[in-house]
């Protein structure tokens, strides 16, 4: 075992750079290219990460401290012997481009932007724009320390816009820095060339622009300090340019190949009056992909700093809530209806919302967007159940109640559902395992001048037509007053949603998840039925049953419904 000792490497600059974040502690095992601390100067924030693999044994800074270059930040002990963190720029080995990178290492060492041969660099060398001798010039990505692609996320001018040397034209960034690409020199934008989402590289043109400025060369002003501020690729070592400011002379340096690249993000990661979230580029990149205003996410890190803990804290308690992530709560992802102002169209009223109807409104959102659903259809020829009702009225009367069709449906389900099990059934942890339930409570849905509510009928299956025809009544008049408890709307495997005489053919009844199925019934009607010699006129019953197709398919589903059908049909099969 050796320890070693990871210290700030080349930062641009930026000396003095205070700790916002230490994002290891004593004794993580940490790997190679992992981050260790978060620095910030007052233009760009970065990530400092690991020159080596280890176990941290000691800590040498806290927040608040300021670093600069050579700084110690960890001691780590390493397995085999590690003679330094980083070489001395003198004992730095070439790399495969060894020509150019020997250049890039002896220009470093030499003061201002002259090699060690004496040369001035030359301004093409580091320039990131073409220029025609028309006088215009054709903007470019610059060398960006990666030959992949990168995101384009913004595009921060337009076409005639006047721009001045070192003004901002796009923000490129990739899952670990986002940097602005700066004007050269100052001119007018005469034609956007990209667009925001494209994929980007180095020698990408950007924009074209009018020169204005005066010169001999126009592009004699070499990239400001953003431009070359480098986005760290995969690779262990990849050039990171130090570009000059406008006005002042710099240089180009290639890390050794045990010198971490540190990629730095623009000013645009910090807050700016609070027009912009305080985030790194992985976040920002992460909430794109979830759909999330970063805006609207609370940051538990230093100075808010937005960690991708508080995104997955956001979107967690966005879905329990059934709120959604995007503006109108649709769901994850799901653009928003643009607000409308109706009064410009004519005379209009608002009415607050009950909170029964919003409530509904959530569940059913939720339930759409996250069960892929499929609804099959099939009649039930009742002519023969219409007979006994009615020579159950009398009876009814007596009792006190009214027989209505829906005790019987109750039974058909309960029936048909003990012998179909898996329609009863709900997904639980993440969807790796089926729950079965041994009971039959079935839920019906109500309507309410309130809104719609689905009281829960327990154990359909024990129970009679007469039993279910009071609980049912009693139900239903205390969802109509309001007075309905929480545990008499718990616990269903299975709702029915019954339209009667309302009216309508059919329709596609949402599933109470976490149910896996639901029953639509429509209103009967009396239809021609061919029985094979003559058309006769029969009884219909339009059902329509929803189901959850991750755990019910098709089979299932016609199973179900086909037996449902036998049993409405002649309800003497019920006791089978």
């Amino acid at each position: 075992m050796a320890t070693l000792t990871l210290t700030v490497p080349d930062i641009g600059g930026a000396e003095g750079a205070e700790v916002v974040e230490v994002l290891v502690a004593v004794g993580d095992t940490i790997t190679l290219e992992q981050s260790l601390i978060v620095l910030e100067s007052d233009k760009a924030s970065m990530e400092i990460p690991a020159t080596a693999e280890g176990k941290i044994v000691a800590l040498k800074v806290a927040v608040g401290d300021a670093l600069s270059e050579g700084d110690a930040i960890v001691e780590i002990e390493t397995d085999g012997e590690v003679a330094s963190d980083t070489p001395a720029p003198e004992e730095a080995a070439p790399t495969a481009n060894s020509g150019a990178n020997e250049a890039m290492v002896n220009e470093a060492q030499a003061p201002a932007s002259v090699s060690a041969g004496g040369d001035a660099l030359k301004p093409a060398e580091v320039s990131s724009a073409s220029v025609a001798s028309s006088g215009s010039m054709t903007v470019e990505v610059p060398d960006i320390g990666t030959d992949g692609d990168v995101d384009l996320v913004e595009v921060l001018v337009t076409t005639g816009q006047e721009v001045a040397e070192g003004d901002s034209l796009v923000l490129l960034e990739s899952d670990k820095a986002s940097m602005e690409v700066p004007a050269p020199t100052a001119g007018k934008i005469t034609e956007l060339l990209v667009s925001a989402g494209e994929s980007v590289r180095q020698g990408t043109a950007l924009v074209t622009m009018a020169i204005t400025a005066a010169g001999d060369n126009a592009s004699s002003s070499a990239p400001s300090d953003a431009a070359a501020s480098a986005i760290e690729s995969g690779a262990g070592a990849s050039p990171t340019i130090e570009a000059q400011k406008p006005g002042e002379s710099g240089s180009m340096s290639e890390t050794s190949a045990s010198t971490p690249v540190v990629a730095r993000e623009t000013d645009t990661a910090a807050v700016d009056d609070g027009a912009a979230a305080y985030a790194g580029p992985a976040v920002r990149k992460l909430a794109r992909e979830f759909g999330v205003d970063l805006l609207k996410v609370t940051g538990s890190g230093p100075r808010g700093r937005i960690l991708k803990e508080d995104l997955h804290h956001y979107v967690q308690q966005a879905l329990k809530s059934g709120a959604g992530l995007s503006d109108a709560g649709a769901g994850a992802a799901i653009p928003g209806i643009p607000e409308v102002d109706f009064s410009k169209f004519g005379a209009i009223e608002e009415t607050p919302r009950s909170r029964l109807d919003k409530v509904t409104a959530t569940n059913m959102t939720r339930s759409w967007l996250n069960v892929p659903h499929v609804t099959q259809f099939d009649d039930a020829d009742i002519t023969d159940l219409e007979d006994f009702r009615a020579e159950m009225k009398q009876e009814a009367e007596k009792r006190g109640t009214k027989l209505t069709p829906m005790p019987f449906i109750l039974k058909a389900c309960a029936v048909a559902l003990a012998r179909h099990p898996k329609l009863k059934t709900s997904l639980s942890q993440g969807g790796e395992t089926l729950v079965y339930k041994h009971y039959c409570h079935i839920g019906m849905a109500v309507d309410t001048p309130a809104g719609l509510v689905v009281p829960v009928i327990r154990d359909v299956d024990k129970k009679g037509l007469w039993d279910l025809s009071e609980e049912m009544t009693h139900l239903a008049a205390l969802a109509r007053d309001k007075k309905l408890k929480p545990d008499q709307m718990q616990g269903g495997v299975f709702t029915i949603s019954s339209l009667g005489n309302i009216g309508g053919r059919g329709f596609t009844p949402i599933v109470n998840a976490p149910e896996v199925a639901i029953l639509g019934v429509s209103r009967a009607s009396i239809q021609p039925v061919w029985t094979g010699a003559e058309f006769e006129p029969r009884k219909q019953l339009p059902l329509s049953l929803s189901y959850d197709h991750r755990v019910i398919n098709g089979g299932d589903a016609g199973r179900f419904l086909t037996e449902l059908v036998a049993l409405l049909s002649d309800i003497r099969r019920a006791l089978l």
